[in-house]
């Protein structure tokens, strides 16, 4: 599906189909990661701007289901964590799948 017609749906959608909206938007954004300047990038080939992207971004990490990579001053890395995302899939899928369940002792 098209990254302009994702925002959309994004924007207008609420509870556990955002969540399922937003990884679909973020995986498709994650595919263009490697094109610098990203933001840029997406803005003229899509129509998608950064703060949509971030917003989605923000929203899996409240619902527990991402972690953004900060630097060491605290800044989030959106575009470090689309990069990882598209370099390490499967990790990253084990990983989401390992922290849901709950621990045992």
């Amino acid at each position: 599906m098209e990254l302009k017609t994702l925002t959309k749906l994004y924007r207008v959608s609420h509870g556990s189909e955002k969540a399922r909206i937003a990884w679909k938007l973020i995986k498709e954004a994650a595919k263009h990661s490697n094109h610098e300047p990203y933001w840029d990038f997406l803005k003229e080939a899509f129509g998608v701007k950064m703060e949509e992207v971030k917003d989605a971004l923000r929203f899996l990490e409240e619902m527990g289901e991402l972690q953004v990579k900060r630097s060491v001053d605290g800044k989030r890395l959106y575009v470090s964590t689309l990069k990882d995302i598209r370099e390490n899939p499967v990790r990253l899928d084990r990983w989401l799948s390992i922290s849901r369940k709950p621990q045992e002792r």
